[in-house]
């Protein structure tokens, strides 16, 4: 049997998993803004709104940067209004 993590273990571990995933993307584009999005959340993120990152970051970059960049309008499946809260998180730091 492997080691038993605690609930507590667990959350870092996908925390840590979850900026890896953000910052290595595929396309450059998508790295500068979900890494710097999941730098500044993660820790504070629970469970069920991990949930909805990681939803988001299952999405395929092409799609996902048209919709940060209000190129195109996201379907009904994606959960609009964690993608606001990405596109925010995104036009303040472009702004800064």
């Amino acid at each position: 049997m492997g080691v038993q993590m605690t609930a507590g273990e667990d959350i870092a571990i996908r925390r840590k998993r979850l900026r890896y995933r953000a910052w290595h993307r595929g396309t450059k584009e998508m790295d500068l803004i979900l890494g710097p999005f999941a730098d500044a959340n993660v820790e504070v993120f629970d469970g069920p709104t991990l949930d909805r990152l990681e939803a988001l970051m299952n999405e395929e970059d092409p799609p996902l940067l048209k919709w940060v960049m209000r190129q195109e309008v996201p379907p009904a499946h994606i959960d609009s209004d964690f993608l606001e809260l990405v596109i925010a998180d995104h036009q303040a730091r472009v702004e800064k």
